[in-house]
């Protein structure tokens, strides 16, 4: 119906009266009725709305009506998928539940060490390990240990079955002996209380007290007793989950990622096979690819103490693989662990004591070990040491103090300018001079003042680069060659087979002897007197350890005129700080270092200054060992040595050589060939040239004009007879005496 439709009432109009006229004026319009309609006809107004066919399908058609809520429930369905795969893998969930897991997996990691403890205690499965272990490894020595302990505690274990078939017996006794006793004692006191209180009854006093006593233990027991049941099983909870938790007895997978925790300082064998699967190196991914899974013979280990501590793993290596293709892989290594190159060690550790081959010992230092100041010297302020027993010297990566050898043993150090060898010297001789027996020299190639605070402590300092200085140090060396020489005879006297604290105490003449030369590439590099220092040095070291004469060099060069390759083998400990190559690396570590993966490479010029890679300070391969750093002002002229000499000084021993103690060598600048000659053949017609060249050496042995590279046979032939004095050959070049007396006779009184 159109809304403009009337009714039709309101449509008739009055018929009646004539029509006015059409046209006229003021008369009304001639009016048309409209047509009248049939209201019966008329229906209901219908309101609705449009419809598509899918949605009239929907209100007729079951079916659509079917697969209209199959489609509703799919939707629903995958909204409360979408919704809680949000929740579960939300940060907040994921921390959760793994906080959860975690200390859900303490708890049953500390039941399992636990049961490994008591196993191991009730068994012998321990030492079988160790056995197996010592048996791969080759080691005898350890094999027979192993066994003797093993065979040992099997003993121990029966004596200990044994006791316990008699302990019913001897715990009987000892009830009914102490029943009798305690009776006897109330009773006893009874008495006294009866005759002090003059009443008979009170002899039953003592035996009341205790059981009231009895009573109240009783009462009081009854009543913890329900709640220590309840208690207890949650108490052992807690102590497992503390055992646990100290161990970090727990799947990688659960290890703490979120906010207050550093990732990158945890290592697990999860992390580590994935770091060696990135580290690209073609025998490693074919191996992973075919199904080859590492074995760790120790699994990630928290080592440490303080604020220095790290992980350390022993991983096998598939075939094809070496620890040394890993050690060469280092930097990328570091990286996938989320480290510095220096923060990471790769070794093999078929090279180590017990080791197995094909084994890698990884060692891994928490994020930011090796920026850590180092601490205080421990002997600052006050204590002693004991040479015989080492000197501390610095702190490795895991934060433990490394003493470094004295008796016994001798050192070379060796780096870069400015990473610290001097005052690796300088520590160890602060050391050696806290002992007061140990007698100290010092020789510095360089006009520094590095040792000047050590002077009253020094019985020889000399210091210099100068020629003069370098034919001293050549004479101090000849006297310790025979110094080295007399000790080994006076301990086949005293029936010693090596210097001993005992010995050295008893005998003022075999007080143990330091010697150190710094920057020592001057004197061996020197060209007229480098190869006989050289000589005589390699020569102390291989024969003085037993007779308590011990050196130490240090130097900025690895070259062979710089530093003796034989020295730096026969040395026991070897520092080397950062360098840039590998010979140099090998130079001062020794051959073959650099390929097991002691690398001194990796640590970084001035950033690593004052650490090394050490060898022969531990019982480990190498260590990175941090030396304490003895603090110098230069702008002040302060050392803080000078405080530890003054308290050195006054616990010396009497008799301990220092300054001033022992007379300055003065260097023989000429000598007479031919009174020499005339001396040492003494009565003998004639000797062998050689015999009187090696006689010539004993006569003055720091003559440099006697020594091996200036003298030899011919070359005294040639020189006698420049002087008047025929050699004759006969087989061998013969001196005769009464040639060189003559000579003598006849030479010019002012000749």
């Amino acid at each position: 119906m159109n809304p403009t439709d009337q009714d039709d009432e309101n449509t008739t109009t009055d018929t009646t009266g004539p029509a006015p006229a059409a046209g006229s004026a003021g008369e009304l319009a001639t009016v048309h009725h409209l047509p009248e309609r049939d209201t019966a006809k008329r229906g209901s107004v219908v309101k609705g709305e449009i419809v598509t066919p899918e949605e009239w399908a929907l209100l007729t058609d079951q079916k659509a009506q079917q697969a209209w809520r199959y489609a509703q429930y799919r939707k629903q369905g995958a909204a409360v998928v979408k919704y809680t795969r949000t929740a579960v893998t939300h940060d907040k969930t994921v921390a959760s539940a793994k906080f959860a897991g975690r200390h859900a997996a303490y708890v049953f990691g500390g039941a399992g060490i636990v049961a490994k403890r008591a196993w191991e205690a009730k068994t012998n499965s321990r030492y079988e390990r160790l056995i197996r272990a010592a048996e791969a490894s080759g080691n005898a020595e350890d094999l027979k240990h192993w066994e003797e302990r093993a065979e040992l505690a099997k003993e121990k274990r029966h004596r200990r079955a044994m006791d316990w078939l008699d302990a019913p017996i001897k715990v009987g006794k000892a009830l009914l002996l102490g029943v009798l006793v305690s009776i006897v004692v109330l009773f006893g006191i009874g008495c006294l209380l009866a005759i002090s209180f003059s009443d008979f009854s009170m002899i039953g006093a003592p035996f009341g007290v205790v059981a009231d006593v009895t009573r109240w233990v009783a009462i009081a027991v009854s009543v913890a007793w329900g709640p220590f049941l309840l208690a207890a099983p949650w108490i052992g909870v807690a102590a497992l989950h503390h055992i646990g938790r100290r161990a970090e007895a727990t799947p990688g997978w659960l290890t703490r990622t979120g906010a207050g925790t550093d990732a990158s300082t945890l290592v697990t064998a999860d992390g580590i096979v994935a770091a060696l699967r990135h580290l690209g190196i073609p025998a490693m991914n074919k191996a992973l690819k075919d199904g080859w899974l590492p074995r760790f013979e120790l699994n990630p280990t928290r080592e440490g103490s303080g604020a220095f501590k790290g992980y350390r793993a022993i991983v096998d290596l598939p075939m094809g693989v070496t620890p040394t293709m890993v050690a060469d892989r280092g930097d990328v290594l570091a990286k996938n662990l989320n480290r510095n190159a220096v923060e990471v060690w790769a070794t093999d550790h078929g090279r180590e004591r017990g080791g197995k081959a094909g084994y890698l010992n990884l060692y891994v230092a928490d994020s930011g070990v090796m920026d850590k100041p180092t601490p205080d010297y421990p002997l600052l302020h006050e204590g002693s040491t004991d040479v015989f027993a080492g000197v501390p010297i610095g702190i490795t990566q895991r934060g433990d103090v490394v003493s470094i050898p004295i008796n016994g043993s001798n050192a070379v150090f060796g780096g870069q300018p400015g990473q610290g060898k001097s005052n690796a010297v300088r520590v160890m001789v602060l050391g050696v001079s806290l002992d007061p027996l140990a007698e100290i020299r010092v020789h510095v190639f360089a006009m520094n003042g590095d040792f000047d605070a050590y002077e009253p402590r020094l019985a020889n300092y000399e210091k210099g680069a100068t020629t003069e200085h370098v034919e001293s140090a050549l004479a101090h060396l000849e006297d310790l060659y025979a110094e080295v020489g007399r000790r080994e005879g006076r301990l086949a006297e005293l029936g010693a087979k090596k210097l001993t604290r005992a010995i050295s105490e008893a005998h003022e003449d075999m007080r143990p002897l330091f010697v150190g030369f710094s920057e020592c590439h001057e004197l061996f590099g020197h060209a007229e007197h480098g190869k006989r220092a050289a000589d005589l040095a390699v020569n102390i070291v291989k024969r003085g350890r037993k007779t308590g004469i011990s050196t130490v060099y240090d130097t900025q060069s690895s070259r062979a005129d710089a530093i003796p390759s034989q020295l730096v083998e026969n040395v026991g400990a070897n520092g080397c700080f950062a360098v840039k190559t590998w010979r140099s690396n090998d130079g001062f570590l020794g051959d073959g270092s650099f390929a097991a993966g002691i690398r001194a490479t990796e640590l970084r010029f001035n950033v690593d200054r004052g650490t090394m890679v050490a060898t022969g300070m531990s019982d480990e391969l190498f260590e990175i060992v941090r030396t304490f750093f003895v603090e110098v002002d230069d702008d002040r002229g302060w050392d803080a040595a000078a405080d530890v000499i003054a308290r050195a000084m006054a616990q010396l021993k009497p008799g301990t050589p220092v300054a001033g103690t022992r007379p300055v060598r003065e260097l023989e600048t000429g000598r007479d060939l031919l009174e020499d000659v005339a001396e040492v053949l003494a009565d003998e017609d004639k000797a062998k040239a050689t015999d009187v060249v090696a006689r010539l050496r004993q006569l003055a042995p720091t003559h440099p004009a006697y020594r091996a590279e200036k003298l030899n046979a011919d070359k005294l032939a040639a020189q006698l007879g420049e002087l008047g004095v025929k050699v004759t050959k006969v087989g061998v070049l013969m001196v005769y005496t009464e040639r060189v007396r003559k000579a003598l006779a006849e030479r010019p009184a002012d000749a």
